[in-house]
């Protein structure tokens, strides 16, 4: 029981930090959905700058100053 309560824990604080860094914006093709889910399971990676996104650039709004 403990085990299925840590497994739950870890995925939804992967969902929460997917989710903050655009991974679950734009599920529209299979590589969004890939990086979504390795987003969400190697959350850790994620803390520490690497970048998940699968077959090219995130979108990101190049006008954006700061």
């Amino acid at each position: 029981m403990l085990k299925l309560i840590i497994i739950i824990v870890y995925l939804a604080v992967g969902l929460v930090v997917a989710s903050n860094n655009n991974y679950l914006g734009d599920l529209n093709d299979i590589s969004a959905v890939i990086s979504a889910l390795l987003a969400v399971l190697l959350w850790p990676l994620v803390l520490l700058g690497i970048d998940l996104h699968i077959g090219g650039v995130p979108n990101v709004d190049i006008n954006k100053k700061g």
